[in-house]
């Protein structure tokens, strides 16, 4: 009996120990935190910023006028409250899943660097400017010729024989692309009974290439369109990459193993060279004659229409994932159909009239302006008579009519839903002139 108030003093001085103790964590919540649990700049906030915020957010593109290129940008308005992650947006939009507006959208972990560095104080190493390749290297003719000058050293074939199938990973990536080899050939490009703008067949021939066996996919697309610059690869992160989009891009239509759809000329071409840098191989989209060229296949029938296309007859009003249809005699799948496909050249439905009878080797009709530029093969929205080898069409301004920008998108044709691409590997590697011209056609504005 004589212990219990020693026990109750006991306690009250516990109860006095805890609430102090918990005072004290209270305390230390609110303070920065020290020593090496700090957030690193370099490797946990930028490459946040670069992957989710900068594409829309940069000095040609600061919507809600905010940008996050450089620390007076960003500290200079609303969006980031130094030592308060929860009255900063910049936190609280990525937290609601608001920011970005469009997928991928930002891990819990990085989510988390975001809140803890912001919390810390949003320390920005001096100098710093995020989303800017090295200074020595530029989306420019520089670029180009460093460039090629990797592609000349890593390519190994030399001759038509050497030409293989194969299968490759995209570099840091568990995405694979296949190409097959297509041998060139003298061919009739163009139909006598076709529509107007496919007259008169006349004689081609193009030089050997590979070409990819499907049309690029959402799963090798979406690596160049989210895109981060990390610094491991100069060449790559200086290639110029897509703005973000302001709709999901799939239009709910479906992403892994799906053609990739509704980018510009320009975004393309653009990719080309990114898988270029990556690769160190060149790639870029076919012209039209190596297209029409690949899609006839040596004069192979594709019939029925069904065993070979997506068309507005059999697609269930979208597209359909690659490769599920019969290839063509080239080892091509979805040549007809599915999504019509970019070329390289400026749409004229004058071109073959100007032709003549001559052979015409390697005909390539280089861009001059922003519309129209040459789209094949039809696609699921299409009846099957607009699925064939030798039908064309020319972009449209109408393919962008969604677009609330001005001005309007260099990247995406919101409004072609049907539209997507393929590319090819030239075996002779051309000059950088010629790699200039296919991957920067200097017509990428709107008029």
């Amino acid at each position: 009996m004589e212990r219990k108030p020693a026990r109750a003093a006991g306690t009250a001085a516990g109860h006095h120990q805890i609430r102090v103790t918990m005072r004290l964590v209270a305390v230390l919540a609110l303070l920065p935190m020290a020593g090496g649990a700090e957030v690193d700049f370099s490797t946990r906030v930028r490459p946040v910023l670069e992957k989710y915020c900068l594409s829309c957010h940069n000095p040609e593109r600061a919507y809600g006028q905010v940008r996050v290129d450089t620390a007076e940008a960003l500290f200079s308005g609303k969006s980031l409250v130094k030592g308060a992650p929860e009255k900063s947006t910049l936190y609280t939009t990525m937290k609601a899943g608001t920011m970005p507006p469009a997928a991928p959208k930002a891990t819990a972990e990085e989510i988390e660097a975001i809140r803890q560095w912001i919390g810390e104080g949003a320390v920005w190493p001096a100098g710093v400017r995020i989303g800017s390749p090295p200074p020595e290297l530029a989306d420019d003719r520089k670029l180009v010729t460093a460039l090629r000058r990797r592609i000349v050293m890593n390519t190994k074939e030399r001759r038509e024989a050497d030409m293989k199938p194969y299968e490759a990973k995209i570099p840091g990536t568990d995405v694979a692309f296949r190409m097959t080899p297509v041998r060139g050939g003298e061919f009739t490009m163009g139909a006598e009974q076709g529509s107007p703008n496919e007259k008169p067949a006349h004689r081609a021939k193009v030089d050997p290439f590979w070409m990819g066996v499907h049309e690029v996919t959402w799963d090798e697309y979406r690596l160049f369109m989210f895109s981060a610059r990390d610094g491991a690869a100069p060449e790559v992160d200086a290639v110029s990459t897509p703005t973000r989009p302001y709709v999901e891009m799939s239009f709910g239509m479906g992403i892994k193993g799906y053609p990739a759809i509704s980018m510009t000329q320009h975004a393309a071409n653009k990719y080309a060279q990114w898988l270029s840098a990556k690769t160190g191989h060149f790639f870029r989209l076919p012209t039209e004659a190596e297209w029409e060229y690949a899609c006839k296949a040596r004069g192979a029938e594709q019939a029925p229409l069904d065993d070979y296309a997506w068309h507005d007859g059999n697609a269930n009003g979208k597209y359909q994932q690659v490769g599920k249809k019969k290839p063509n005699a080239f080892g091509l799948y979805d040549m007809l159909g599915n999504v019509m496909e970019w070329t390289l050249d400026q749409y004229d439905p004058h071109t073959y009239a100007a032709r003549g009878s001559e052979l015409i080797v390697n005909p390539w009709v280089k861009s001059a302006e922003p519309y129209p530029h040459a789209v094949r093969g039809g696609g699921w929205a299409d009846a099957p008579e607009g699925c064939t080898c030798t039908a064309r069409l020319g972009s449209d301004p109408s393919w962008k009519v969604q677009d609330p920008q001005l001005p309007k998108s260099i990247w995406y044709h919101t409004d072609a839903q049907w539209l997507g691409f393929r590319l090819v590997r030239p075996l002779r590697i051309p000059s950088s002139d010629e790699m200039d011209a296919a991957w920067n056609n200097g017509v990428e504005e709107d008029p």
